[in-house]
This record gives C-alpha cells, sequence and structure tokens, in this order.
C-alpha cells in the first residue's frame, strides 16, 4: 500500500506541480491538455478528498482522475498499454459525455531500495458529479487490480467555444 500511495502521490506532482517531489523519480511529463491543471497547487490537490458537487456559483468541477497500470500485488502491466488506454476508454465512453486521456510514466523507489516504474492514464472529466466518478473509479479499481484511483478534484470555469 505505501508503494501504491508513493506512485500516485508522484504521478500528482508530475502531472499537476511539473515538479517531481522527493523521492520521486524525475517526470518529464506535465499535465497541459486541461491548461487549468497546470496552474494547481499541491494543497488544491490534497482538498480533492473533500470535495462535493458544485453549486453553479461555485463554478464547475473538474476531475483529474489518475489510474496506475500494474498490478497492486504483482506490480507487473495488467494488459499492455494499448490495451490499458482502450479498456479505459470503453468504461469512460459507458459513463461519460467526453474525457481527455494523457499518458504518463510513475516512478518511485520501495522501502526495500528497489526502483519501479508504471505507465500511467491522466484522465480529464468535467460536467459530471463526484458520485459518478467514484462509481466509475470503482470499476477502473476493479478491472485494472488496482488499490485506489487518485481523484484530483478542482473548480474551474468551463465552457464549449464555439465562436461568435
Amino acid at each position: 500500500m505505501k508503494i501504491r500511495e508513493t506512485v500516485l502521490t508522484c504521478a500528482l506532482a508530475a502531472a499537476i506541480a511539473a515538479v517531481p517531489l522527493a523521492g520521486c523519480a524525475s517526470q518529464g511529463t506535465s499535465a497541459s491538455a486541461s491548461g487549468s491543471a497546470s496552474s494547481a497547487t499541491a494543497s488544491q490537490a490534497s482538498t480533492a478528498a473533500s470535495a462535493t458537487s458544485a453549486t453553479a456559483a461555485a463554478g464547475d468541477a473538474e476531475y483529474v482522475l489518475y489510474l496506475g497500470t500494474n498490478d497492486k500485488d504483482t506490480n507487473q502491466p495488467v494488459y499492455s498499454r494499448e490495451e490499458s488506454k482502450e479498456r479505459a476508454k470503453a468504461i469512460l465512453m459507458k459513463n461519460f459525455g467526453g474525457y481527455t486521456i494523457q499518458e504518463a510514466e510513475g516512478g518511485w523507489k520501495g522501502d526495500d531500495g528497489k526502483e519501479y516504474q508504471e505507465y500511467t492514464l491522466v484522465i480529464y472529466l468535467s460536467d459530471t458529479d463526484l458520485n459518478t466518478v467514484h462509481k466509475v473509479s470503482r470499476e477502473l479499481i476493479n478491472v485494472f487490480h488496482q488499490s485506489s484511483v487518485l481523484i484530483s478534484t478542482e473548480r474551474v470555469k468551463t465552457e464549449f467555444y464555439a465562436g461568435e
């Protein structure tokens, strides 16, 4: 469990802050697909666990899921990279009107000093609610044999701009 938490923490630091945390391997990937993710801070990410559905005055909720793809027990990939992405996409399309996926690499050093690497999918969702995100996360946990899915929630203003 400790290794799993470290992976998710490292992936979050790399994707949101674009800065590796102590004990995390350097990450060359940043989360620029949503524009708002790159301005998020670690303190905003830590409040994600207590986030609830937004009211219109508070803004829209953007959910970012960090899905590791190595088996929680064996630390081996559950599926190939392409199959992992396709399985995740099928689950997302079944439950949401749209999504964005980024591929990331997570790395960490275990308590035994051994280095681990993991292919990670970073999933951006908007126009949904936390209950639906939790439901889909449960399915992802089961399909990918994970301990958890890290969910980051941020209040953002979103619009589908189609010109004037």
